[in-house]
Order: structure tokens, then C-alpha cells, then sequence
């Protein structure tokens, strides 16, 4: 289990943004995963996706990580952000880019 997690934090650490979803950036397969990826798209901000589809372990091991029990999962700068209800929420208020900003991750201002 250690080998698994030493290579989620290694995942969390390779990028500002990372979304540990089901499918790419470039072709989310599921719905919520597809939802984050549309937000960060639209605020412009530069991420990771982690394919949890591709590993099995991963895809396990990153719910005993964050203690989460659902995927997707968003981290900003290590940090556990929440997954697709929480973020959606977190845009919807203006918090998310907020958020963002204050981490020094680079945000297209709303248009």
C-alpha cells in the first residue's frame, strides 16, 4: 500500500492542479469527471488528470488517501480540494477562483 501511495503523492506533487478522474482531460468517462474538467477548462487553469481507470490500484488507493470514497478528486498545490459536487459548488459561488488565486495557480477572469 505504501508503493501506491508514495506514487499518488509523487502525482499530487508533479503538477499545481491535479484531478485524479475516471478517463483524460481530453475524454472524461463519466460525468462528474467531465463536469471538473469543463470548470477547470473554463477558468483556464493548467492541470493533471490521473486516469484511475488505467490502475487499479490507484483507483483504490486514492479513496484510502483522502479518506474520499468517490472519484473525481481534485487537489490544488497538495492539497485535498473535494471532488465534483464540492467544486462545482466552490465555482458556482466564485470561491473556487478565489481559491485558486490565493494559491497562486493562474485563473482566467470570468468573462
Amino acid at each position: 500500500m505504501s508503493d501506491v501511495n508514495t506514487a499518488i503523492e509523487n502525482e499530487i506533487k508533479s503538477q499545481d492542479v491535479v484531478v485524479f478522474m475516471k478517463g483524460t482531460p481530453q475524454m472524461p468517462q463519466c460525468g462528474f469527471s467531465g463536469q471538473v474538467v469543463q470548470i477547470l477548462n473554463y477558468l483556464g487553469v493548467p492541470f493533471k488528470g490521473v486516469n484511475v481507470l488505467a490502475d487499479q490500484n490507484i483507483r483504490e488507493g486514492i479513496k484510502a488517501y483522502s479518506n474520499w470514497p468517490t472519484i473525481p478528486q481534485i487537489y490544488v498545490k497538495g492539497e485535498f480540494v473535494g471532488g465534483c459536487d464540492i467544486t462545482r459548488e466552490m465555482f458556482q459561488s466564485g470561491e473556487l477562483q478565489t481559491f485558486l488565486a490565493e494559491k497562486g495557480v493562474p485563473v482566467k477572469s470570468a468573462a
